[in-house]
């Protein structure tokens, strides 16, 4: 992680709680502490002001403070604050005159693009050590006039971001010249092998965050607070596959689907007496069924989706005569998959009987006025509701039991294309190769499209390769002045070009290679230069969903057959329920 982490620095942090009161006899011999402090951890020293770990942003590392202090904001930043111009959103008439008198020169820039403008953005980015930071310009007022928590030595923040690929909760700022110990993912989970560390982790996780994301979850949000704790005080964490899914899914995609699905790490089989409620936390799940000697897929759950409720509230509300149901899927991590699991006695005794009709399947909710109609007779029920096969499971996605779309669904989640939240699909049936979209794309970005008409094709379908604004948008793990980020509220992934020092961070990232690098040039086409190498300057560029035009994405809608669509493929609904209307 850092060349320059020496023997020395080692030994400084082995002096140096926590790792100190750390057991070297709890890490294996080919992966020694002292192995992980060089390898998966590096020194970085802080000055007052520097922008630490921004509120919304994606990262793979946790910070230990070793000197000084750092502020953790409570109050959200504004954009401009954090150095980022949030898109103009222009009126028709300003739409229409940048179109009438756009450049004809490729990937040209006013000044104001290329740097940053001191009259519109706080944040400044200067060269500290060996690496490009971002400092608040007005340090003082935001510290002033926003709420803030003071973090010292020996304490530890972003761990929760880092180990479970979630967005940052909170913007950190370095409060005067600290020295923090930045320590990537892979070298916090080597540290759990540390019993006195991995409960530190585990009980700071369940006291500050554990009820929060519990309660995010639909089933729970009407549970009452003294339920809910009894659920998170019984709520296990796990984690299946590797959080690096983007390095391994190009191999992946290219074995046959019997080995790709036996290669994924199981959490739940078919056939087996369901033992929890498991919760989607992160990444995506596979649910599929035993077909001949392979299986079948039936859906993909994301985030926030749960695995076995049917099964689960059946059991809970059977009359003893009646067999338990066991579970109708088997479900398999894709690439990785977080996720938190509540037991079945738990989930029937503090959540079923405060689960809201509208928030279960349709078949759970018919059991439960089954069950209340039968109240005190229960017993003399004797014949159980009829099982399909199939489960007749109302997800909060589509089902995809039906064989017609398990060809599709294996498609997407072979691809991963199941991880874009706007993925850019086309009806091969209805275009007609005009080239309107692209056209259309290209007029709104002074000639130069963010996309070309090409990409995967499965039957009449073209996924074509645009950015998809991803559920976990591993591009935005890495860039070193946060310039690419995600809107809070639209959720489009952009590129702030002012912040953009050009280092391919995020191209070099992102497994679709659907952000691409370009010289920048002025009004007439001379190319911008940097001050201090003299080099080109260069900067990341993709679709960033026309956030500033007032129509929404112009390849949508400049296609003259309804062809193209920009969808949501984390969840399968959207798509199924879009084909149904053209069939």
């Amino acid at each position: 992680m850092d060349a320059s982490m020496n023997d020395a620095d080692v030994a400084w942090l082995r002096s140096r709680d926590p790792f100190a009161s750390m057991n070297p006899k709890s890490f294996p011999r080919t992966i020694p502490l002292e192995g992980i402090l060089h390898n998966d951890c590096r020194l970085i020293r802080c000055e007052a002001g520097e922008v630490l770990v921004r509120e919304g942003d994606y990262g793979n590392s946790a910070f230990l403070i070793l000197a000084g202090s750092v502020s953790v904001m409570v109050d959200s930043l504004s954009q401009q604050e954090l150095g980022r111009t949030p898109a103009e959103k222009l009126s028709w008439p300003e739409a229409l005159r940048r179109f009438m008198f756009r450049s004809n020169v490729a990937e040209s820039r006013d000044p104001h693009q290329v740097v940053p403008c001191p009259t519109n953005s706080a944040g400044t980015i200067r060269q500290l050590d060996d690496r490009q930071a971002i400092f608040l310009q007005d340090f003082d007022l935001v510290m002033r006039e926003h709420e803030h928590v003071s973090l010292g030595p020996g304490e530890l923040f972003g761990e929760v971001a880092a180990m479970y690929r979630s967005p940052r909760t909170g913007t950190v700022i370095a409060e005067n010249e600290a020295t923090l110990l930045e320590i990537r993912w892979q070298g916090l989970r080597m540290f759990r092998r540390d019993k006195a560390f991995a409960e530190k982790l585990e009980s700071h996780y369940r006291e500050q965050w554990l009820a929060i994301h519990l309660r995010e979850i639909p089933l729970l949000r009407y549970l009452p607070e003294d339920k809910l704790q009894r659920v998170a005080d019984r709520t296990q964490l796990g984690s299946y596959g590797r959080m690096e899914w983007d390095t391994d899914y190009k191999r992946q995609r290219k074995l046959p689907l019997a080995e790709q699905i036996k290669s994924e790490p199981l959490v739940a089989e078919e056939g087996h007496l369901p033992t929890d409620l498991v919760i989607v936390r992160s990444g995506f799940g596979r649910l599929s069924q035993s077909y001949g000697a392979s299986h079948r897929t039936a859906a993909y759950l994301g985030k926030g989706h749960v695995f076995g409720i049917e099964e689960l509230a059946y059991n809970a509300l059977r009359t003893p005569q009646m067999p338990p149901r066991m579970l109708q899927h088997s479900l398999r991590a894709i690439g990785f998959l977080d996720t938190l699991s509540i037991p079945a006695e738990v989930f029937a005794e503090e959540v079923l009987p405060h689960i809201r009709r509208s928030e279960l399947p349709a078949s759970v909710a018919k059991w439960v006025t089954q069950a209340e109609k039968r109240g005190t007779d229960r017993r003399n029920q004797t014949r159980s509701p009829k099982s399909k096969r199939d489960g007749g499971r109302d997800l909060p996605i589509a089902t995809g039991t039906q064989y017609q779309q398990t060809e599709l669904i294996e498609f997407i989640v072979q691809n991963r294309l199941n991880n874009g939240r706007e993925a850019m699909v086309i009806d091969l049936h209805r275009c007609t190769r005009c080239d309107d979209c692209v056209k259309a794309c290209a007029s709104v970005n002074d000639g130069n499209p963010r996309f070309a008409r090409q990409g995967l094709i499965h039957d009449r379908l073209q996924f074509v390769q645009a950015c998809m604004h991803c559920e976990d948008p591993v591009c935005m793990i890495g860039c070193p002045t946060g310039s690419i980020a995600r809107d809070v509220d639209t959720g489009v992934v952009e590129i702030h070009e002012p912040i953009c020092i050009g280092c391919g961070t995020c191209a070099n990232a992102c497994p679709y290679q659907n952000i691409q690098m370009a010289n920048i040039r002025d009004r007439d086409g001379k190319p911008y230069h940097d001050q201090a190498t003299g080099k080109p300057i260069t900067k990341a560029t993709k679709c960033d969903l026309c956030s500033s035009q007032p129509s929404g994405p112009a390849c949508a809608s400049a296609c003259p057959h309804d062809a193209l669509v920009r969808i949501d493929l984390t969840e399968s609904k959207p798509l199924t329920q879009w084909l149904e209307r053209r069939s």
